[in-house]
């Protein structure tokens, strides 16, 4: 199973008040959960105590077990010190990592592409050396291998008699 720490919307509408809660992530946002671990009331004022309250205890416990937390309570957890704060990735964050990760790739298979090219240029270089020496040797084992080529030809046939030429 598994465990998504997140938020659960309550309240009236336009009254919006987040249960932090530790629930099976196949269910739905609003729907059954396991434990609830905290309350969130954005209406509040930000110095106000009572608009982020957490069962810190209960938190370690769910993420020790497994639980990972979503990215806006994340950044609750991570400005508690409960967990460290990672980077925000929703809105642009998201598309400047892509752009990010699409330049590594760019790069290294432009760093893979010079690599082979020089690998083929050096395996050109050990050719036309290699082809520079063989000649003088190649000319000797041409001449040797011509009449090692006829000689299934001039063998007689199973029956004993000899095939005509041509």
């Amino acid at each position: 199973m598994a465990l998504k720490i997140r938020l659960s919307r309550g309240g009236a509408k336009k009254r919006p008040m987040y249960r932090i809660v530790v629930a099976d992530s196949r269910r739905a946002r609003d729907g059954r959960f396991i434990e609830r671990l905290g309350l969130y009331q954005p209406l509040l004022d930000k110095d106000d105590p009572e608009r982020l309250t957490m069962d810190t205890d209960r938190i370690k416990y769910w993420l020790d077990r497994g639980a990972t937390p979503t990215d806006r309570v994340a950044i609750f957890l991570g400005s508690a010190d409960i967990i460290p704060m990672r980077e925000r990735t929703k809105g642009s964050g998201k598309q400047k990592i892509r752009e990010e990760e699409a330049a590594k790739a760019a790069a290294e298979a432009e760093a893979e592409a010079k690599a082979a090219a020089e690998a083929e240029a050096a395996a050109a270089a050990e050719a036309s050396e290699e082809a520079a020496e063989a000649p003088a040797e190649e000319a000797p084992a041409e001449a040797e291998e011509a009449p090692a080529e006829e000689a299934p030809a001039e063998e007689p046939a199973e029956d004993g008699e000899e095939k005509p030429a041509g």
